[in-house]
């Protein structure tokens, strides 16, 4: 009974610590050492990715890597789990299949680099740089606010929120005011994503589902939207000029505020 007591804490204080990681940033010093310097230089960082195995892939948890310049890095698998890589330089590195659970992107740079199948929960990627990144079938619940993903392909993907901690605070993708033009959408799982204030222009949304988003003040100037599912989406004030499709959308007429929407 008291194993099963200690237990249940446990997995309860988890739930609690993920679910509050969104909104860490109001209890953390972003100019402290701890967020901006690195404990590693980028040659120990190879080091430990050629000391990997698949059985005992590289193992970053925690590690201080803010400003380094990793670009170009095979970091496939590593772990990154509270890892700082704030400012850091990953252009055109893999990371696909690598964990960044909870850890902190501010400002990084992941242009064109490979995320495909990448777990990012409740990372913190305010104002990252992800232009002609792929994040193709990666799990997404983080905080994007002011991101650029221009061009970059999110296929397949699940931002969508998730409903098991609801009570515990809503973790989902936080896209507010990021610039996702021309982005690959195809197949993805944006439900109850927070894309307000987002520009989508020219973003191919085919098969994705935006199922209770919100959309309010979004630019979705050119999208494509066949078989886009708009069910419970709220449109306040987006701009939906050009759409290609619409005709083909699902459940457009479920959406909310279609009367306030930009035409």
């Amino acid at each position: 009974m008291k194993r099963s007591i200690a237990t249940a804490a446990f997995g309860l204080a988890l739930v609690t610590m993920t679910a509050m990681a969104q909104d860490m940033m109001r209890h953390v010093d972003l100019s402290s050492p701890d967020m901006v310097s690195a404990e590693m230089t980028r040659g120990e960082v190879e080091a430990a990715l050629a000391a990997a195995t698949i059985a005992a892939p590289a193992d970053f948890t925690g590690k201080r890597l803010s400003g380094l310049d990793l670009s170009g890095l095979n970091l496939s698998g590593a772990i990154f789990r509270a890892a700082r890589l704030n400012k850091t330089r990953l252009a055109g590195a893999r990371l696909d299949r690598a964990i960044l659970d909870q850890a902190w992107l501010l400002e990084a740079d992941l242009t064109g680099a490979s995320l495909k199948g990448a777990n990012l929960f409740a990372s913190q990627m305010a104002r990252a740089r992800l232009d002609g990144a792929d994040l193709s079938g990666a799990r997404v619940a983080a905080d994007l606010t002011g991101a650029s993903l221009v061009g970059a392909s999110i296929a397949g993907a699940n931002l969508s929120a998730d409903m098991r901690n609801q009570s515990m605070g809503l973790m989902r993708a936080v896209l507010k005011s990021a610039n996702l033009e021309r982005l690959n959408a195809r197949g993805a799982d944006l439900s109850r994503v927070d894309l307000e204030f987002s520009s989508l222009k020219g973003a191919d949304l085919t098969g994705a589902s935006l199922k209770n988003a919100q959309l309010g003040g979004a630019d979705l100037t050119d999208v494509t939207t066949i078989d886009t599912d708009f069910d419970g989406a709220d449109l306040d004030s987006a701009k939906l000029k050009a759409p290609i499709g619409l005709d083909q959308a699902k459940n457009f007429e479920k959406a909310k505020n279609r009367e306030r929407l930009v035409r």
